[in-house]
């Protein structure tokens, strides 16, 4: 294994999960006094394995098809245009 892929990716997943929807939808299900934490804990991390997954399968089959420098382009503009609709919204 690579360990510095392996670090690259843990923490851009990590920080790009901070704070972020998720993490308060998965805050306000384990606030609920009668549900079990670790019930939310292991639903919230299956989504997230099932999601990246889905990722990993989704970027796979279209490095088949689109060169991976493209990829990488065409993901950093739709994070620009995010935070760029983001930052509209808020103000």
């Amino acid at each position: 294994m690579d360990y510095k892929v392996f670090l690259t990716i843990f923490a851009a997943v990590f920080v790009a999960e901070l704070g972020d929807k998720t993490q308060l939808a998965t805050m306000l299900f384990a606030a609920d006094g009668e549900v079990s934490k670790m019930t939310v804990f292991l639903a919230a991390s299956l989504a997230l394995i099932v999601a990246s997954a889905i990722g990993v399968l989704a970027g796979s089959l279209l490095s088949d098809y689109i060169n991976p420098k493209m990829l990488s382009y065409i993901a950093g503009v739709g994070f620009i245009a995010i935070g760029a609709l983001t930052l509209y919204q808020a103000g």
